[in-house]
C-alpha cells in the first residue's frame, strides 16, 4: 500500500512561500488504480515526484509498503553523454537489477537499431521518449506513475505502450495524473480532483469528471468576467 498523510508541498518565490499542495491524503493499495485530474499547473507533476521520492514533502507522511517506479516515460534524468545502453546499465545499477536480460526488450521496444549504442545526447525527441518508456517499464515495480505519458508519441507508440502498461501489467498498481479527462475515464477505476492544492476524492470516475468539468466552467466564466 501507498499512503499519504496530510501532505503539504511550498516552494520559495520572489513572492514569498507557494503552496502547491494543501494537507493531501489518500491511499492506494496493491494492484489497484486511481486517476488524478487537474488543469495545468495544478501540482499534479509535483504529486508524482513526491511519490516518487524524487522530492520531499514540506510536512506530512509518505508510506511506501510497495515498490514504485520513477515517473514513467521521465528522461531528466538521463546522462546524455553516454549511450542509450549505458543508460539501462546505469538505471539496472541504481534498482540493484541485472541489466543484460533486459538489453533485448529495451533494443526491440525502442526501434533504434544502432543508436542504441550511440551518445543519447544525439537522440531526437521521440527516440529519447521511446528509450524513456522502455527503461520505465524494463525493470518491474508494485506501482507504476504515470505523468500524460500515455498521450505522447505517435499512434503505434500509443498502442505499444497501452499494451505493455494496462495489459501485459494489468495486475500492478498504477497512479495517473492527467488534464484530461477522458484519459482518466479511460484507464481508472476511480478518481479524485486535484484543484487549488487540495485533492477532492469521489467514489467512480464520473462524479470526479463532473467535478472537473465544473470547476473548468468556473475558471472560464471567471476569466471571461474579469477581461
Amino acid at each position: 500500500m501507498i499512503s499519504l498523510e496530510n501532505i503539504v508541498k511550498e516552494y520559495h518565490t520572489r513572492l514569498g512561500p507557494r503552496r502547491v499542495l494543501d494537507n493531501v491524503s489518500f491511499q492506494l493499495e496493491r494492484g489497484r488504480n486511481i486517476g488524478i485530474l487537474g488543469c495545468n499547473g495544478a501540482g499534479k507533476s509535483t504529486l508524482i515526484r513526491l511519490l516518487s521520492g524524487a522530492e520531499r514533502p514540506t510536512s506530512g507522511r509518505i508510506r511506501r509498503e510497495m515498490s514504485v517506479s520513477w515517473p514513467l516515460a521521465f528522461g531528466g534524468a538521463f546522462q546524455t553523454h553516454l549511450t542509450g545502453l549505458d543508460n539501462l546499465k546505469f538505471v539496472c545499477r541504481v534498482y540493484g537489477v541485472d541489466y543484460k536480460p533486459l538489453v533485448p526488450f529495451v533494443e526491440e521496444f525502442t526501434e533504434l537499431g544502432v543508436y542504441f549504442r550511440e551518445p543519447v545526447m544525439h537522440y531526437s525527441h521521440g527516440m529519447l521518449t521511446r528509450l524513456a518508456f522502455a527503461l520505465s517499464i524494463a525493470i518491474e515495480f508494485d506501482c507504476f506513475l504515470i505523468d500524460e505519458a500515455m498521450v505522447v508519441g505517435d499512434v503505434r507508440f500509443h498502442e505499444r505502450c497501452h499494451v505493455e502498461m494496462f495489459h501485459k501489467r494489468k495486475d500492478r498498481a498504477f497512479i495517473l495524473v492527467s488534464h484530461d479527462a477522458n484519459v482518466i475515464k479511460l484507464y481508472c477505476e476511480r478518481a479524485s480532483v486535484l484543484h487549488e492544492g487540495r485533492l477532492y476524492h469521489f467514489d467512480n470516475v464520473d462524479a470526479a469528471y463532473d467535478f472537473y468539468m465544473d470547476e473548468l466552467g468556473m475558471r472560464h466564466a471567471k476569466r471571461v468576467i474579469e477581461v
